[in-house]
Parts: C-alpha cells; structure tokens; sequence
C-alpha cells in the first residue's frame, strides 16, 4: 500500500484516477485542493482531504508528510512556478516518485497539419509556460513520470496508446477517462515510466485536428 498525495484533486482526470485507486488498489489517498466541498469522501478509511494552495509552502511540506507518491494535476499561467513549488516541497521530505500533467507539443514533438494547428491553439503562454514547467520537472532528481494528453474528450472509455520523448505524436485525442486510468496504472505500478515523459492518444485519431473541430 502506498501513500498517495494528490494536488488539484478535483479535477476530471484525477477524479477518473481516484475511482481507479479506490477501486483497484489499497492505496490511501490524501485529497489536497483549494476548495474541500468538491470532493465527497466515501472510502473514510482510504480517504483524506486537505484543503490548501500549492502555492503555500508551508502547508503543502506539511502535506507531503509520509507520502510516498505525488500526482500533480495543476494547470494555470503559474504552472511553472507550481513545479518549482511542489519538487522543492519533495526535496524537503524525501519524496521521489511524482506524476505530472503536462500537455503535448511542449516538445515541438507534434507533427505536421496537426503539429501547425496545436501551435495555433496553445502558443501566447499555453505551451511555454507548460514547457518551462516541464523543464523543472526533468532537471529535479524525482523520480517523475510527465504525462503528454492529447486534446481532451469526455468519452466514457479507456482506450489509448503512449510515445516517450523523443518521438513523434501520435493521434489528435484522448479521454479524460484514459489519461485517469493511465495514472492509476503508474501509481498502482510505480516502477514504470521512471524519469520518462509520454505523449498518450487514442489509436487510430490521426488527422490534421481533433474530430470536434
């Protein structure tokens, strides 16, 4: 049993992951959020919350307190300076293996049509802020494992396939529900993916854009 730290836990793709650990693994997890009302406990004895900011250093060291394993879902412009707070937080106690939510061409790793149309969307501080971020991650001594989604579905499957850096993109989406389960499988399994970075679609997706646009 591991000791699970989520940040930004209300948000979809961690709530897909909870319900995959609650549901699959003894693992306990520790909630940590902004606002505590977002999250209903129902496994009591598997389950905590504590309602905090990232930003807060203090509270967040004092959060990662026998905690053996981060998952980061965090988003926002600040999302560099978020990394820089949460690797010093580990650093502080001893914590090695974080997961972290990222997005996909932060590596210039899009290819063609699609790779042009991906810069349209996310260039002017999406994908920079992203990539700094991503930079953060890689240079700490973690233990981390990046996640790359695709663009983002709410269709109710599990259905994807992984690159690491170094190789092209593949595909245009992915669900939030794959991108939860994947996490899951990271935390159930967190040997895998050791300082790896994967950019994960839904097979057969390839295209210039998404379907919905």
């Amino acid at each position: 049993m591991s000791n699970v730290l989520i940040l930004g836990a209300a948000g979809h793709i961690a709530r897909y992951a909870e319900e995959d650990l609650l549901n699959n693994t003894t693992n306990h997890l520790t909630y940590y959020l902004r606002n505590s009302g977002r999250i209903k406990i129902t496994k009591p004895e598997r389950e905590s919350i504590i309602e905090g900011d990232v930003t807060d250093a203090v509270q967040l060291s004092q959060a990662m307190k026998s905690i053996d394993i981060v998952y980061a879902n965090l988003s926002g412009h600040n999302i560099e300076e978020l990394a820089k707070d949460v690797v010093n937080a580990m650093n502080a106690n001893n914590v090695k293996r974080l997961i972290w939510i990222s997005t996909l061409g932060i590596y210039d790793e899009v290819p063609g049509e699609y790779g042009k149309w991906n810069h349209q969307m996310l260039d002017g501080g999406y994908l920079e802020t992203y990539s700094a971020a991503a930079k953060v991650i890689e240079s700490s001594d973690l233990d981390y494992t990046i996640i790359r989604p695709a663009w983002l579905s709410n269709h109710d499957e599990v259905n994807y396939e992984t690159t690491t850096k170094g190789e092209y993109f593949k595909g245009t989406e992915v669900s939030r529900k794959s991108i939860g389960y994947l996490v899951g499988d990271l935390i159930e399994h967190p040997d895998k993916s050791i300082r790896d970075s994967l950019g994960v679609n839904k097979p057969n997706t390839d295209g210039p854009k998404p379907a919905w646009y």
